[in-house]
C-alpha cells in the first residue's frame, strides 16, 4: 500500500501548489517589490527608493487615522457579532423547554433561523443601497423618520448619520453586524446541535438556569467555532472597503473629512486617484502584515484545552 505513495501524492499536489504560487504568492512578492519603488502605476519606468514609502506612512496622518478606525472595527465588530450570534443561537437551540421536561429551542426557532440568515444572502452592494436609504440625511430616511415620529428630532434638524463624524463609524458597524449575525448564528447552531441533549437535561435536573447552561456548557463546547468566527470577523474588520467606499462621501469614501477612512480606501485612492502606486503597495504590505498578526494573535489568545463530549 505504501509503494509509490509519495509519487502519487506529489502528482496530485503539483498543479494546485504551482497555481497557488503563481496566482497568490507571486503577486504578494511583486507588491512588496513595487513598494520599494516610486512606481506611478501606468509607467513601466520607476526608481528604487528603498524604505522611503514605509517611512512616509509613519508621517501620513490620514493613513494613521485609518489604521485607528480599523482597530476600532477590529474590537467592536467581532465582539458584538459573536455575542449576538451566540445568544440567538442558544435561544433557537436550547432556550425553550421540551414537552417532557427536556431541552429545545424557543417556539418558532426554525422560522427564526431563516429570518436571521436572510441578510447573509444580500450582497454588500445591495446592503449599501439598502442602508443608504435607512441613513438618509433628511426626514425621508427610515431612521430619521422613526425618530421624528417619536419626537426625538425636529423636522428641520434631521441627523446626517453618514456625514456626522461622531456617528459614521457606528453606522457602518451596525451594517456589518446586521449582515453577519445570521451567518454566525447558523454556524453556532450547527455546532450546538452536535452537543448531546443529555448534557443540557442533566444540568436542568441539577437546577442550572439558562445563563449557567450557556456559560458552563454551551460556550466551552463551542470554543473552536467561536475562535474561527473571531478570525473571519477580524479579517472583515481589516477590510471594510466596499461599505466605506459606497456609503460615505469623498473619492473612494472616507468622509466626512476622513472620519470613516480605513486602510483599504486610503490605499485605493493613492493607487487609482493620486497615481502613487508604489506608496499604495507599501500600504498593501502593511495591511497584509497587520492581518496576519491579528490572525495569529487571535488564535493564540483564544487557544484553550479542547473539551470532548
Amino acid at each position: 500500500m505504501r509503494k509509490g505513495q509519495y509519487t502519487f501524492v506529489t502528482g496530485f499536489l503539483f498543479i494546485p501548489v504551482a497555481l497557488y504560487l503563481v496566482f497568490v504568492i507571486w503577486p504578494y512578492i511583486q507588491t512588496f517589490g513595487y513598494s520599494l519603488t516610486d512606481w506611478k502605476g501606468q509607467s513601466q519606468t520607476f526608481s528604487f527608493v528603498g524604505l522611503d514609502n514605509y517611512v512616509a506612512l509613519l508621517e501620513d496622518d490620514v493613513f494613521l487615522g485609518a489604521v485607528w478606525h480599523n482597530i476600532l472595527f477590529l474590537v467592536f465588530i467581532p465582539v458584538i457579532t459573536i455575542l449576538l450570534a451566540l445568544f440567538l443561537a442558544f435561544m433557537v437551540n436550547a432556550g425553550g423547554g421540551g414537552r417532557a421536561g427536556g431541552v429545545s429551542g424557543v417556539a418558532g426557532s426554525k422560522f427564526y433561523k431563516v429570518v436571521y440568515f436572510f441578510p447573509q444572502v444580500l450582497s454588500l452592494a445591495i446592503l449599501a443601497v439598502l442602508f443608504g436609504a435607512v441613513y438618509r440625511s433628511d426626514t425621508g430616511g427610515m431612521l430619521n423618520g422613526i425618530l421624528l415620529k417619536l419626537g426625538l428630532i425636529e423636522s428641520d434638524r434631521p441627523i446626517e448619520w453618514l456625514n456626522e463624524p461622531s456617528f459614521v463609524l457606528w453606522a457602518l458597524m451596525a451594517v456589518v453586524v446586521w449582515h453577519g449575525v445570521g451567518f454566525y448564528l447558523v454556524l453556532f447552531s450547527a455546532a450546538m446541535q452536535s452537543i448531546p441533549r443529555d448534557i443540557y437535561e442533566a444540568a436542568l435536573i441539577d437546577g442550572a438556569g439558562r445563563a449557567q447552561s450557556f456559560f458552563r456548557i454551551t460556550l466551552p463546547l463551542l470554543w473552536d467555532s467561536v475562535q474561527t468566527a473571531w478570525v473571519y470577523l477580524g479579517i472583515v474588520a481589516m477590510d471594510m472597503f466596499v461599505l466605506v467606499s459606497t456609503m460615505t462621501s469623498g473619492d473612494y469614501g472616507g468622509g466626512p473629512d476622513h472620519h470613516s477612512e480605513v486602510m483599504s480606501t486610503v490605499m485605493m485612492r493613492n493607487f487609482l486617484y493620486f497615481g502613487k502606486s508604489g506608496y499604495a503597495c507599501a500600504m498593501g504590505v502593511v495591511m497584509l502584515l497587520l492581518t496576519l498578526i491579528v490572525s495569529v494573535v487571535t488564535l493564540r489568545a483564544t487557544r484553550r484545552e479542547r473539551l470532548e463530549f
